[in-house]
Formats: structure tokens, C-alpha cells, sequence
């Protein structure tokens, strides 16, 4: 599947804040990168080509049986509502279609209502090593199911988290542990219920079991389908403008730059400043000219120029451009 445009958005914001910082260093007269020891890199990875490869799904293959009930219903006109997950699992900025008798639909949501639920909350608290010999007697996390042990990690990742000793996957971690969303998992769930163990051992570690029951309140969404194309060349074409951020050509380029994109669809390409003519016109034809001085560090900028996807002589590829 081609890179998330949510993840690309979010990794700009971030840049854009890490860039401000270093406008503000600059009018304080702070000075001190070392650009003769960086290096550019330029990735390039293939995306789907043609793009109705990456968004256009197949409900038969799917691994979410819903979404076929779901777009049935919506498309004859009926009201289909789902908690917890959207409809289809697309987002705004990632989104995803489906081909209906000829017809390309895009496929959304809406938020229609509230509902107030209960869910069970994780939480582990380190008492001590699990070698250790005052340790109380636990359940061994490997001996968990697949779902208990994805709890069990979370909660550890958030419990060291707590600590300051490690960084937690927030999303993952809500609630400072792991929610058990769903009466069917949580009723299978060891960890939950009047039997449930105490303490448990996780990478060699006793942990604490806290388990509390709290109120959450979740969206109710309504699946949502939008005719968009009749034909698989306009379809393409929807898909281009929202993805494509530059369009190359080889008979534009010189010998050097091809070679140049040729060796950054294998591992990559890295220059240190100041860069080749070659390599110039590479970051000029992805509109990145904001690498170009080599200290794009100091910039402050709302989108990452460095992440992109270029149709290159009919085929599309995602690029990453990235200091080492």
C-alpha cells in the first residue's frame, strides 16, 4: 500500500516546528551545523501503477468483512452505523473507493451520533524483577493469547512510559494502558473477570494487574458512498491530483540525473553539500528547492518538502529526501 498522506502530513507539521526552532536559533545568532558533514539521501520506492492498484478495493479480498454489508446498504440508500472503527477505514486524506457495476464510488463516513460506553482499561504498574526472589506468583504473557499479549505489551510500553524511561505509541496507548474495546474479545480475555491473575511477567519484569472499567464516549458513524467516475482513465485521473506532486520525464533530464533516479530506486542516493549540477536538478524537478542551500534545517515550513510522489516516464514512485 502506498504511504498514508495522514503519516506525510504529520511528519511536516513536525518538521515544520523543528524548522521554526531553528529560524528563531538563527536570529539568536545560533550557528553551529556542520554541513561538510551531512549528507542528502534521496529514497525512491515504487507505488501502485496504476493507483487504482493501491485505493480502488476489492471487497472479496479485504480483511474487513464489514465493509461489504456496509457499502450494499449505503449504496441502495439505507442507513449502515458502526462504532469504534470507521466504515471502509478511510480517512480524508487517505481515502478509498470501490467499482459498483462500472462506477467508481468513494467511499466515507459521517458522524451522526454519541453513544456512551463502558470498556475495561489495562494497566500494568512494575513491582519487581521477575527473577527476583520476594516476586509474587504470575501468569507468564507468553502463555496469553494473541490478543491478551497485545494488551500485556501495551500496557507495559505505557508503564515505562510513566517512568521516563521510554516512549509510548500514543493511539496504542489510551488511558495510560490498553482499552479492551468489544464484548467479544474482552469476554475471552484472561486478564479480565473475577479469575483473572494478579501480576503478570512481561520480558522479565513482574508487573502489577489493574484493571478498572470506565466511561467513554464514542462517535457513531454512517457509512457514506459518492459516485466519482464512469471510466478507469478518469478514476486515474482523480487519484493523480490528489497524489502527485510532480510529474518527470527523461528525455528532460541529462545522462547524470537519470542515473542518479536509477540508483535511488535501489538503495539510495546521497550527496553532501554543496551537490552536483545532476543532483540539483533532481531536487528542482521534486520541488524541493528548499534543499537545495543544504540547510533546510533552519527553514520553517507547514508541509514537508521531502516526502512526495512523482510520475515518473508512466510509473509512480514515492520519494523521501532525508539528512544523514
Amino acid at each position: 500500500m502506498p504511504l498514508q498522506r495522514r503519516q506525510l502530513l504529520t511528519a511536516g507539521a513536525t518538521a515544520g516546528l523543528v524548522g521554526l526552532a531553528g529560524c528563531l536559533d538563527s536570529l539568536r545568532g545560533d550557528d553551529t551545523s556542520d554541513d561538510a558533514d551531512t549528507s542528502l539521501r534521496l529514497y525512491l520506492s515504487d507505488a501502485p501503477t496504476p493507483l487504482r492498484d493501491g485505493y480502488v478495493v476489492d471487497f472479496a479480498e479485504t480483511e474487513r468483512p464489514d465493509d461489504d454489508e456496509a457499502f450494499a446498504a449505503a449504496l441502495a440508500g439505507e442507513t449502515y452505523t458502526t462504532q469504534q472503527r470507521t466504515p471502509f477505514g478511510a480517512q480524508s486524506d487517505d481515502p478509498r473507493y470501490a467499482r459498483h457495476e462500472g462506477t467508481y464510488y468513494r467511499l466515507g463516513h459521517v458522524v451522526v451520533n454519541e453513544r456512551a460506553v463502558t470498556h475495561p482499561v489495562v494497566r500494568l504498574a512494575e513491582v519487581a524483577d521477575a527473577e527476583s526472589s520476594d516476586a509474587p506468583s504470575a501468569v507468564d504473557a507468553d502463555s496469553l493469547s494473541e490478543a491478551d499479549q497485545t494488551a500485556v505489551h501495551v500496557a507495559h510500553m505505557a508503564a515505562r512510559a510513566r517512568g521516563n524511561v521510554g516512549g509510548a505509541p500514543w493511539g496504542l496507548v489510551q488511558r495510560g494502558g490498553y482499552v479492551y474495546r468489544g464484548e467479544e474479545r474482552a469476554s475471552e480475555s484472561r486478564l479480565l473477570g473475577d479469575d483473572a491473575p494478579s501480576h503478570v511477567a512481561y520480558r522479565e519484569t513482574m508487573y502489577e494487574l489493574r484493571v478498572s472499567r470506565e466511561r467513554f464516549y464514542e462517535p457513531v458513524y454512517r457509512a457514506t458512498v459518492d459516485p466519482v467516475a464512469e471510466s478507469p482513465e478518469r478514476m486515474e485521473a482523480i487519484l493523480r491530483a490528489q497524489f502527485v506532486d510532480t510529474r518527470l520525464s527523461g528525455d528532460s533530464l541529462s545522462a547524470e540525473a537519470r542515473s542518479i533516479l536509477r540508483t535511488a530506486q535501489g538503495e539510495h542516493y546521497e550527496e553532501s553539500h554543496p551537490y552536483s549540477e545532476a543532483f540539483r536538478s533532481v531536487l528542482t524537478s521534486l520541488h524541493a528547492r528548499a534543499y537545495l542551500d543544504g540547510n533546510i534545517e533552519k527553514d520553517a515550513y507547514t508541509e514537508d518538502p521531502g516526502v512526495g510522489m512523482a510520475l515518473y516516464d508512466g510509473r509512480y514512485y514515492d520519494y523521501q529526501l532525508r539528512f544523514v
